[in-house]
């Protein structure tokens, strides 16, 4: 990781974020269902998940896409070097979500499940941006909601875990996002109460 890295990209790129990759191990189990039925509904060839971890989701997309077709960043080395082994081929860079290496519109979809809510709220916005500059045409984003910031202690840490209403958030910011499908997904060992947001990028105020 670069030297600047911000306090919780330190926490997640040690110990803490390798227990995850313990605990995290098997998530792919039982997601496949939802990102071929997302990936059936709209046009994408490639895609970017910024904290991809062991490619539980990737996993999925690459099926579809073609493993050269797919990305994940991370900053946990260990998790990255799981997902090469998984997938074969895949593009795994080491890097901050406030630094994708990637270009502009360079992905048709870029899209985070459970990591926002991991990011200091200070710092989202600059994410946040990135996410969206990197996409071509989709952001997705499956996040713990709550109808305004709440701080939930994690694992015994506080400042780790913050839920609010991503989707709005979007949507404020980025006025050339347009809200196409959203939902639900809660599946115990598979999915934890995550609220999901579909955009598709089009004329601001469209």
């Amino acid at each position: 990781m670069p030297a600047a890295t911000r306090p919780l990209e330190r926490l997640w790129a040690g110990d803490f974020g390798d227990a995850y990759v313990d605990r995290n191990f098997d998530a792919q189990r039982g997601r496949r269902e939802f990102w071929r039925g997302l990936l059936d509904r709209i046009e994408a060839r490639s895609a970017l998940e910024v904290g991809c971890n062991v490619g539980g989701n990737l996993a999925w997309i690459a099926e579809r896409m073609g493993p050269d077709r797919v990305a994940g960043v991370d900053v946990n080395a260990r998790a990255l070097g799981e997902l090469r082994r998984r997938i074969p081929g895949i593009r795994a860079e080491l890097a901050s979500a406030r630094r994708l290496p990637a270009a502009d519109g360079e992905f048709d979809l870029t899209f985070t499940m459970g990591v926002l809510i991991h990011q200091d709220p200070a710092e989202l916005p600059e994410v946040m941006a990135e996410i969206v500059r990197c996409s071509a045409r989709y952001v997705l984003c499956g996040e713990y909601h709550a109808d305004r910031l709440t701080e939930v202690p994690y694992r015994g840490l506080p400042g780790a875990l913050f839920k609010q209403d991503f989707g709005a958030l979007y949507a404020r910011r980025f006025p050339e996002l347009r809200l196409v499908d959203e939902g639900f997904l809660s599946q115990p060992g598979v999915w934890d109460d995550i609220t999901w947001w579909l955009f598709e990028r089009g004329p601001a105020g469209a």
